[in-house]
């Protein structure tokens, strides 16, 4: 099947740079967005500003996208706690080969699929409750991705490229495909780096290890990483959190082809940045964690693995997570209050 049309359904940071990516290098590139984002990106276009040079695309953007479609790939960026209501949405632009690329942290909903382990086929409640995403997206349509990049929007339309711009491409049985080469092309067309991992699982485990630390410890210190890996304290309590993630990781016979010494460097040479994590904090966002330190808890309980440091700072990160939900319910309330 030739891959001509392309849709980035949430086209934010990162999706908007993919699918500007994606664009630049002459793919037919629809982007799904909302708000004034939206907006901006339908006035003026993408651009986007980067050390590598900035560039400033004009494609179509929509708020639905349904009725552009079918698309040939769908490329999710939506966080992984958003999969599960967007499920319709995703189907609504899919034709029955479409190849569908998951752009979300943590363990994956189709991690088991195709795994060939004693865990092959099992879906994790954490990641997918109720298995709607794997019952529903057939696992041999699925491309999983790893994010080596770090975007924001730094304006509605706008998107700073702050580092980074490898997307580790790679199909469940861990096949190579003429889809998944012709989508590796275009984002290598378009000034992206798309290797083809025969395992991705291993590179899954390698981005998991910082996320999982760095991410939830990053959002309730209110601190960068440059920050938090300066205190000698909070640099013990990252590494114990990775320790155990290499463990689970260990047991479900992944190698980790990086020490964990080697994550804590590349996070302390990023500097002062601020994870998405702490980010989605600062804006008053539902939180993202259960498909890192929940699919964790949720694997060390089913291998009997204890996770004493990973269970602490889940629990705390739900705490903050439902904190900030109860923001956000008290703040619509008031807003209908005042109006009426």
């Amino acid at each position: 099947m030739s891959i001509e049309r392309y849709a980035v359904l949430g086209a934010g940071a990162i999706g908007a740079y993919v699918g500007a990516s994606l664009a630049r290098g002459g793919a037919d590139v629809t982007l799904i967005a909302r708000g004034a984002h939206l907006a901006a990106m339908r006035q003026r276009g993408v651009t986007v500003c980067s050390e590598r040079g900035d560039f400033n695309v004009r494609v179509p953007v929509t708020d639905d996208g349904t009725e552009s479609g079918p698309f040939d790939c769908v490329i999710v960026a939506l966080k992984a706690n958003q999969l599960g209501p967007m499920l319709p949405r995703i189907g609504a632009l899919c034709h029955p080969g479409t190849r569908v690329i998951g752009m979300q942290n943590g363990i994956p909903w189709w991690y088991f699929q195709r795994h060939g382990g004693a865990l092959d086929g099992r879906t994790l409640e954490s990641v997918d409750p109720g298995g709607s995403l794997a019952a529903a997206i057939d696992p041999d349509n699925v491309i999983g991705c790893v994010i080596y990049c770090s975007t924001e929007i730094e304006a509605p339309g706008v998107i700073r490229h702050i580092e980074g711009t490898r997307y580790a491409l790679g199909r469940p049985d861990g096949a190579v495909d003429d889809e998944i080469s012709q989508i590796s092309a275009a984002m290598v067309a378009g000034g992206l780096k798309a290797p083809i991992e025969t395992d991705l699982r291993a590179q899954i485990w390698v981005k998991l290890l910082g996320n999982a630390a760095l991410n939830p410890v990053s959002a309730l210190t209110r601190t960068t990483l440059g920050t938090m890996l300066r205190d000698p304290d909070v640099e013990a309590l990252v590494r114990s959190i990775m320790e155990e993630c290499a463990t689970i990781a260990a047991a479900l016979g992944v190698e980790m082809p990086v020490s964990i010494e080697k994550r804590i460097d590349g996070a302390r040479r990023v500097g002062e940045h601020k994870t998405s994590m702490l980010q989605d904090v600062e804006r008053g966002r539902a939180l993202e964690f259960d498909c890192m330190t929940g699919a964790l808890l949720e694997l060390s309980e089913i291998l009997g693995i204890p996770s004493p440091a990973i269970r602490a700072v889940h629990a705390m990160t739900r705490l903050l997570d439902a904190a900030l939900s109860a923001a956000i319910r008290d703040a619509i309330q008031t807003g209908l209050g005042t109006a009426a």
